[in-house]
Formats: structure tokens, sequence, C-alpha cells
């Protein structure tokens, strides 16, 4: 053969493999026998051996996997990966419902119901039809680069299908990698014929297998994909999450069957507790179940929150349960100081997880549920997550025993411990605890606030145990050599953390505020208050219904905030960081002068050249403020089609109703 002819071959066994691999992974209906497939295998690898310049980009040899890395770059998504909120019984689902019926003004909404992947999630990048990147979900909005990794999963698409449907040019996908029952019993079993650790369960042992530096390792393990999502897609369009799905089996995606269109939230939960009645016949674990908003204009009419959106939740299934004994309990302090109970159990196989601890939560939890040390006591995994006890069964428990109180003194620092009123929390008051010291620090210096690179969590064990800091503020007087004279510490590494201590001098006043720690003050959160207020000093002096008018923010956050600053201990730390030039402001005199300055906006009905979000950033950059609901303080209600109780609510509260094209007027947008 010619290398033109070679050429000719190469194509047309790759596309004959692919379409082998589409028949039986997805398909489940192969046309050729293991060792005939083996076989076209075979010569293809021959023929990409000798020629390795004629191989092509979708070539079902990749895998097998390639040489190891020696780590995993960043990828960042375009659209952030999402968490979802959970319901944990049906009472939940159905307040769901009625909130979003309530948003949307509809009387009654289609719902499609998918099984919970219990994996790791993971967003697949397409250019022109072919697999070009993939990442893990990370923390949601930048994730590691696992694409040597997703090429070997054999019912992954490398190339997308396009005979049904044509195949955007850049498209975005989100799923599950997981792993099933058998094969996770096979490496299991393998693991301890080679003498090494054994995983916990399915999705330990998918997550390991797909994080490999050696991609070769991944291709040795059956990992199985499910996609059920979008991220940035261009130039396509549906009206329905359905449509969506079906979009995704036409283009060659695996798609897990076991979803369903329900008319209404009391067939969602139908169908809901028959996949948990079902769960422990399937081949995978699933630990719920996930409900969608049919209709994708609704989805955007809904929005998200500050980390998931108000259209989907999460339906867990009921916790597996076991029966174990507490040997003792012990108070925990974390990072805002809030003490709470664990109780130290005989360790315990639940739902494929060893369990040697459990939260009791709070003393009104041990309270109610007289927890006692020496209890023989129903444990569960919460949402298949986190340990908890149930109950104890008291025909077990010792004659001696008696009821645990949280003591009033820290187990870390020895200081006062109080409950404060309206909190289900006790909290310890020093500020100087070490146990909280420590869960400051890491969260000031952590991605997501104040982002010093290298600060981890050791550094800070290092510093605060060797009496170096004792607050925030003291990251900031750190010298070089006391860095460079700790354990372990090279004078390069020294260096690059004084350079990023440095460089957040320069943050922006947002991740100061998230930093800082005021209690439910999240990052969503500290944008907001950041953007109306434009300085700590300024936030300091809000009131709590100044706060409490601020689109977003509630009274629990408003009191938050308000107690913070009124401590003066914490007004202390706050001048030590502004001597240290951490004083970052925002410019508002551009958004307190603008158009709408001191306006109260609502939207109802479908926007057709807005959406909720984005309505709002433009109301809010001109002065303006928004919300949910219709008040005699509504200045403004924006109404476009289907506009329903809000509508008649303006008009006899007297509100301004404006159509879509008056309101683009107002602010001047074309």
């Amino acid at each position: 053969m010619d290398q033109q002819q070679t050429l000719g071959r190469i194509r047309e066994l790759t596309i004959a493999l692919n379409e082998h691999n589409h028949r039986y992974y997805i398909l489940d209906d192969p046309i050729i026998s293991d060792a005939a497939y083996d076989a076209l295998l075979r010569e293809l690898q021959d023929l990409e051996t000798q020629f390795p310049e004629l191989k092509q980009t979708d070539s079902p040899t990749q895998r097998v996997g390639s040489l190891p890395l020696s780590g995993f770059e960043q990828l960042s998504h375009s659209i952030p990966m999402l968490s979802l909120s959970n319901a944990m019984d049906e009472e939940e689902l159905l307040s769901f419902d009625t909130r979003v019926r309530k948003d949307l003004e509809v009387d009654q909404l289609d719902y499609v119901v998918e099984p919970k992947l219990d994996g790791l999630g993971v967003e697949l990048i397409y250019v022109d039809g072919i697999f070009t990147a993939g990442s893990t979900r990370g923390d949601g909005f930048t994730g590691e680069n696992i694409t040597q990794n997703l090429r070997t999963l054999k019912a992954l698409p490398l190339r997308l299908r396009d005979k049904l449907r044509p195949v955007p040019p850049y498209l975005e996908v989100r799923g599950e990698v997981f792993m099933g029952h058998k094969d996770f019993e096979l490496l299991n079993q393998r693991q301890m014929d080679e003498e090494k650790q054994a995983f916990a369960n399915p999705r330990n042992a998918a997550a390991g297998s797909l994080r490999q530096l050696d991609s070769r390792i991944t291709a040795s393990r059956n990992l199985l994909i499910n996609l059920y999502a979008p991220g940035q897609i261009d130039n396509f369009s549906v009206d329905t999450h359905m449509e969506f799905i079906q979009a995704l089996k036409d283009w060659g995606f695996p798609v897990n069957e076991l979803y369903k269109l329900c008319p209404n939230i009391d067939h969602v939960i139908q169908f809901h507790n028959r996949l948990e009645s079902d769960r422990e016949n399937l081949e995978y674990d699933i630990d719920g179940t996930v409900t969608k908003v049919n209709r994708l204009d609704y989805q955007d009419r809904l929005g998200i929150r500050s980390r998931s959106p108000r259209w989907a939740i999460a339906g867990k299934f009921k916790a597996r349960q076991e029966i174990t004994k507490i040997l003792s309990i012990s108070p925990s302090v974390g990072r805002t100081g809030a003490i709470t109970p664990v109780a130290n159990l005989e360790p315990v196989h639940l739902g494929g997880v060893m369990v040697a601890r459990a939260t009791l939560h709070n003393q009104d939890e041990i309270d109610r549920k007289d927890i006692r040390e020496g209890d023989t006591v129903v444990v569960q995994r919460a949402g298949d997550v986190i340990p908890e006890v149930v109950k104890s069964i008291l025909d077990k428990r010792p004659k001696e025993s008696q009821p645990y109180i949280i003591p009033d003194r820290c187990p870390a620092c020895h200081g006062h411990v109080i409950r404060l009123e309206g909190e289900a929390k006790h909290y310890c008051q020093n500020i100087s605890c070490t146990a909280q010291i420590k869960g400051r620090i890491e969260h000031f210096v952590s991605k997501r606030c104040m982002d010093i690179d290298g600060f981890g969590t050791k550094l800070v064990a290092q510093l605060v145990d060797s009496g170096l800091i004792t607050s925030i503020a003291d990251i900031y007087v750190l010298t070089l050599e006391q860095l460079a004279n700790l354990d372990r510490m090279a004078d390069k590494s020294a260096q690059n953390i004084m350079e990023a201590i440095a460089s957040s001098k320069s943050a922006d006043l947002w991740r100061l505020i998230h930093g800082l720690g005021i209690r439910n003050v999240g990052e969503h959160i500290s944008k907001v208050i950041a953007s109306k207020y434009g300085s700590l000093a300024a936030l300091g002096e809000a009131t709590a219904e100044d706060l409490e008018a601020t689109h977003e923010v509630g009274p629990i956050v408003a009191r938050g905030v308000v107690e913070f600053f009124k401590d003066s201990d914490n007004q202390g730390i706050l001048n030590k960081l502004a001597k240290h030039g951490l004083n970052p402001t925002i410019d508002v005199s551009a958004r307190n002068d603008g158009k709408l300055s001191g306006l109260l906006f609502v939207f109802t009905g479908k926007l057709e050249h807005f959406n909720r979000d984005s309505a709002r950033v433009l109301v809010e950059s001109l002065g303006g403020s928004t919300a949910n609901s219709i008040s005699k303080k509504t200045d403004y209600l924006v109404a476009g089609p289907g506009a329903g109780s809000k509508m008649e609510k303006a008009t006899k509260l007297g509100v301004n109703i404006l159509t879509e094209d008056e309101f683009q007027t107002m602010v001047g947008a074309e």
C-alpha cells in the first residue's frame, strides 16, 4: 500500500471502529464479535505505528492511554459548574415546586427527573465535533485538565455524529463519570491480589481512576460516563431540557435512560420513590434524583443563587443505616468558633465507607434525641455523605449514663463558651482561640478569598503554633527571614509567599469582605455588599435596616454584618489591615448618582431582551434596586408576556407599569 492507500485504510478503520464503539457502548447493539473488533483495532494500531503522521484526531487507539503526565493543568469553566440544593424529603420537594411556580406565576410545571449518579462531575469540550479537552468540576469555576484520561473512556465519543442533527462549532457538555458494581468488585480484587489498598466505594474508585497521571491506568479500569447538562454551546437552540437530552443522543453521547418527563410535582415524587425502591437493583450507585424545570425559558427566568440554580433540586434518598456504639462525645471547634459535638464511634461500615465519627449537630439535637456516651445508636450517612446519629437504643443504655452537656469552656483554648440568642450553636468567644485562628487564616488566604498562593494548611499551622501569627492581620508583618527559618521552607518558596502576600494587598474589596469570615456572608453576598457600599468603612457604618434594603441581603445576614463591625476586637483587626495597606475601595458615586437612583423595580412575565439577572445588574449599575415581590415601596413593575398576579397587585397599589420596550427607553438600552 502506498501512503495514500494507507491514509484511506486508516480513515476507514477509524470510522468503522468508532461506529462499533457507538453500537456497543451507547446503543447496546453490537454487530461484530469482540475478536473481530480486536482484529480491526490491532490493524489500525499497526498502521499508525508505521505512519504516525497519518493518525486521525478521533482515532480509537487513544483509548489505551499514553505516557504519564507530571501533573494536571488547570482549566477554567466558561460557565460555572454549579452544585444543587438538596431536598431531603417529600415536603422539601413540594416546597421547591411551590416556590418556582410562585416565582414564575404559573399553576403547573413540567419537570424532568433524572437519577443522581454517584460519581465525579466532568465537563467535555468539542470543537467542530472533535473532543478537544475535558476537566473535573473542581471548585465550580476551575477544574483539572484530565483530557488525556477522558479519552480512554470507551463510551465517550471522540467525534460527534451529525447525521440526525447538526453539530455546533463549539460545544460544552457536563456529566458524571462513574463505575459499575461488577467492575468495582473486579478492581478491588485486583488491588488486593497486588497487595494494594482497596477502594472504599465505587465513587472513590472512579474519582481515583480518573485523576491518574498515567492514563494507561485509567484505561485499564472500565469507567462509565453519562452526559446530562449543557455548558456554553454556540449556534444551538432548543426550548426544553427534554429536547436537549435528545440532542445529546443524536450527537452520540451516552445518556442515562432512567429519566422521565413529569407533568407535576406529584408525578416527580412518585418517580423519585420508584427509583429509591429500585436503587439496589441497579448496576451502579445513585444517591437520589435531580428534578429540573423542563422549559429553558423558565430556567432563565428563575436564574441562579450564588452557588446553585433556582430551577433544579436534588432529591436525596433516605440514608442507609447501621447500629454501633458511642465510645465518647467530644466538642469540636470550627473556624467561626462554633462548637459542634461529635460522637466517636466503634467503627462501622456504612454505605461502603468505614465510619468512626458522626456529628451530633448541637445541644438541642442531643437533648431532643437524648444521646449519651456509651449508648448503642443507629447511625446513617445523611444524603449518603455525612455520618450522623439517628437515635439511641434505650434498652441497651448503660445504667450509669448521664446526659451530655456541651462544656462552658472551649476545648481548644479554655475560653468562655456562650450560646447567642436565636442561634442553635454554642460559640467560643475568644478570638485568639487557636482552633479559630487556624481556620480563619486558612479561609482568609484561600483561593476564593485573598488567594495567597503557597499559604497552605501546614504553613498556617506552623505559623500559629510558633506564635508568629495570632490574627489575619499578622500575615502582613511576616518577614522573609521568619518564613525562611521555618522547617522545610526553601528560600525560593519563602520569597514566592512574600510576593503573594504583597500582591494580595491589591485584591478586590469583595475578596477582603469574604475573607473576614463574617457569619452567613459568602462569596456572592460579599460581591453584592461590596458593590453597594464601596469600602469597609461605609459597610461598617451601615444599619441592619439599610443592609436589608439591599437586594439578596436578608435579616440574618444583615445582623451578622452589623454584629461583626460592632465588635471592638474585630475593629482592631480591620485597623491593622488598613495600616498594612489593605483598604480596597470601589467608586460607587456613579451608581448613586445614576438615572435610576432611589428607584425600586420588579420584573414579571417573559422578558425578550433581558434575563432577570442581567436586568437586575443593569438597574443597580444605574443606581436603582430590584425586588422579587410587589409592595408599596415598588416604583416600577416591568411586565413581559405572561404577567400574572404581580400585574394585578401593582394595579391595586398604583405602581407604575412598564413594558420591556418602555423600560429599555428609560435606561437608554438599545
